[in-house]
């Protein structure tokens, strides 16, 4: 299938929200009950732009939303300000055909660009795809924390993955 990629703005916030709340309500992908409203989106949305955080689409011919992927703080104090953490979700009918992968590489080269140093993925440890996905683009494990979660009635292990990246040129505690 052919694709293009391009930066999401608030338009596509309602594919957005249906792909977030099909992982909410079907998987452990999102340690998350409750489905998100448009008003925590559009918060959600904000939030990127000011912090200046790519959201970039995956999209079919038709302008159909397939895929996205974005990054955000990992922690917030001083120090961390090299390390982010990422997400990636494809469309429950799209998964399977390497679109991932493609969303991934592009947050890497988002990434790198901003002079980021460490990427992390929070994965759900029995998301095998992901981490087996993660683990090909040269992500390497980074610990796990047991029972971390719960939800469908039993406790989640969240594992995390971290690329360390060749950037900054030049970092700078400020």
């Amino acid at each position: 299938m052919e694709y293009y990629i391009k930066n999401c703005d608030e338009s596509h916030l309602p594919e957005i929200l249906d792909i977030f709340n099909d992982a909410i309500v079907n998987t452990t992908s999102v340690y998350d009950y409750n489905p998100r409203s448009m008003e925590y989106m559009l918060e959600w949305y904000y939030a990127k732009i000011k912090g200046d955080y790519p959201l970039i689409g995956m999209f079919n011919p038709a302008g159909v939303l397939m895929g996205f992927g974005t990054y955000g703080p990992f922690r917030t104090r001083p120090a961390y300000k090299y390390s982010i953490e990422h997400s990636v979700y494809v469309r429950t009918d799209m998964r399977g055909k390497g679109y991932g992968r493609i969303l991934l590489d592009e947050i890497i080269k988002y990434a790198i660009k901003n002079e980021y140093h460490i990427l992390v993925g929070g994965i759900d440890s029995d998301n095998k795809i992901s981490i087996l996905l993660h683990e090909k683009m040269g992500f390497k494990y980074a610990g796990t924390i047991k029972d971390a979660g719960f939800k469908f009635g039993k406790w989640l292990d969240l594992s995390f993955y971290q690329l360390i990246l060749p950037t900054p040129d030049n970092p700078v505690e400020e």
